[in-house]
């Protein structure tokens, strides 16, 4: 593997070119986001978890900068996905739930697909001549009974390998339902692969593509799914696993993990080899928090002798709550930077509030290009050179406000109001028709465990006035 020496000095972009003749001038920053598929925060062994360490991504997390408060922008994938790409609340684009087949979306007053004419990150580097593709998973149109609707080139993606919630060219699995449904749309060549098999593919393509890039730079999207469940893991790699804990989902749930790491572990290997890896911005979060399906809950769904515990497989760290729950364990995320010589190396930052809808203005700020108008995130490249923002704009969320419902955590206990808003180190939640409110200082308590509505009657009537008033701005209406 090529050996390099890290800058001890950050640099911007502009720093860089200085002194540097036309010839000398070094080539534009890469970008790659790997955005994992309902990754708990604690999941990681950089952010606690103790039993399946995670050494490829850890290392990557310890050469730049790791935060602690990054939250996505929902408790579920399709509008999680939408607000990482547009840099804008998901509900503006009438996504607020997963994107399911067309007359369930129709009940619930949800798009069938991300209007193609928002603008994306994709885009928007593309017409300062990057290379952008996608690989893995896509579900913001597409799959089910979905067809007749835009590929990701449409969105700005010179190259897309989607999954089964999404068309193109795309990878999906022998004996699953919705497989079988996506191979009878077309529209693109199909790998019938197993799932486990399935990241290994997007990490082949991904370098495939960047190394046919050759000095043109690059922005790509990298978004496994082996850690949505089901976890369908290699039987080889499943054995070692079921001396280590009883739980059968939980054996499961490591073996794809520890898997999942490996590929990380590769593709980060491949960019290195390729002369690449010094000159690309790396940004590495999750959708949400991880699965709670009530099934996890319930003896039947267990083999007749298990006698344990019966619990979900994920970790949230010290969070409460789990996917599809406004309380931290559904919105929080582990979430690190890296650029070699620019982003300091092992630095924590517990401080700075930073969600997925900044991403787009703060890239746009790293590469020194315009930002596009009406983005609902701030640029935060300040607290990835190192220096922890202290105040930022409020952070707002929307979850199962909407017609039709949505899909509840399997705990009920993690059922959360349907709004949540952070504002420093207040959170507060509440019902879009103001019952139900919760304030908690997440600073003193993390964990959500104590309400303070009663004794701060100014801070609950000022966040929920502005929570309700954004909901109420959202162009689906709020059900009476």
């Amino acid at each position: 593997m090529r050996k390099s020496i890290f800058i001890s000095a950050p640099l911007t972009l502009s720093t860089a070119l200085l002194g540097c003749t036309p010839k000398e001038q070094p080539l534009k920053p890469n970008v790659a986001i790997i955005f994992i598929d309902d990754m708990g925060y604690g999941d990681l062994s950089c952010y606690g978890n103790t039993v399946v360490k995670t050494p490829n991504m850890d290392a990557l997390a310890q050469k730049g900068v790791r935060f602690t408060n990054f939250y996505v922008n929902s408790p579920i994938c399709s509008p999680s996905r939408v607000a990482l790409n547009t840099g804008t609340y998901p509900m503006r684009h009438k996504i607020h739930s997963y994107i399911a087949g067309s007359k369930q979306n129709h009940n619930r007053a949800m798009a069938d697909y991300l209007d193609p004419q928002v603008q994306t990150l994709a885009r928007t580097l593309q017409r300062k001549q990057y290379r952008t593709g996608h690989f893995g998973k896509w579900h913001m149109g597409g799959g089910r009974d979905l067809g007749n609707v835009p590929y990701p080139t449409e969105y700005g993606f010179d190259k897309s390998l989607v999954s089964f919630e999404g068309i193109g060219d795309r990878v999906l699995f022998p004996g699953d339902g919705l497989s079988q449904e996506s191979a009878k749309l077309g529209k693109g060549e199909i790998i019938w692969t197993p799932k486990h098999k399935s990241t290994s593919i997007y990490v082949d393509s991904a370098l495939t593509f960047i190394n046919k890039c050759g000095d043109t730079p690059f922005y790509i999207n990298l978004c496994p799914n082996d850690v949505h469940d089901p976890h369908l893991p290699d039987s080889v790699n499943l054995e070692k696993w079921k001396n280590v804990t009883d739980n059968p989902w939980e054996q499961k749930f490591f073996a794809v993990l520890e898997e999942l790491d490996k590929q990380i572990g590769r593709f980060i290997d491949g960019l290195d080899e390729m002369g690449k890896l010094d000159n690309t911005i790396i940004l590495f979060a999750s959708d949400n928090g991880p699965t709670d399906w009530p099934h996890y809950y319930k003896p039947a769904s267990y083999p007749d002798d298990y006698r344990g515990e019966l619990y979900p497989p994920g970790f949230t760290g010290s969070f409460y709550g789990r996917k599809w729950s406004l309380y931290e364990g559904g919105i929080r995320e582990p979430f690190f930077v890296y650029w070699k010589g620019h982003f300091p190396e092992g630095k924590v930052d517990d401080q700075t509030i930073v969600s997925a809808i900044d991403i787009f203005p703060t890239i746009c700020s790293l590469l020194e290009i315009p930002t596009p108008e009406k983005l609902d995130g701030t640029d935060k490249s300040t607290a990835f050179f190192g220096n922890p923002i202290e105040k930022v704009p409020p952070v707002m969320w929307e979850y199962s406000s909407n017609p039709g419902g949505s899909i509840k955590p399997g705990n009920k206990d993690f059922i959360s109001p349907n709004l949540a808003i952070r504002d420093g180190e207040w959170k507060l939640l509440i019902n879009a028709d103001s019952t139900n409110i919760q304030l908690f200082n997440l600073k003193n308590d993390p964990g959500e465990t104590l309400n303070l509505e009663e004794q701060n009657e100014e801070i609950v009537k000022k966040l929920s006035e502005k929570v309700i008033n954004w909901r109420k701005a959202m162009p689906v209406e709020i059900p009476r």
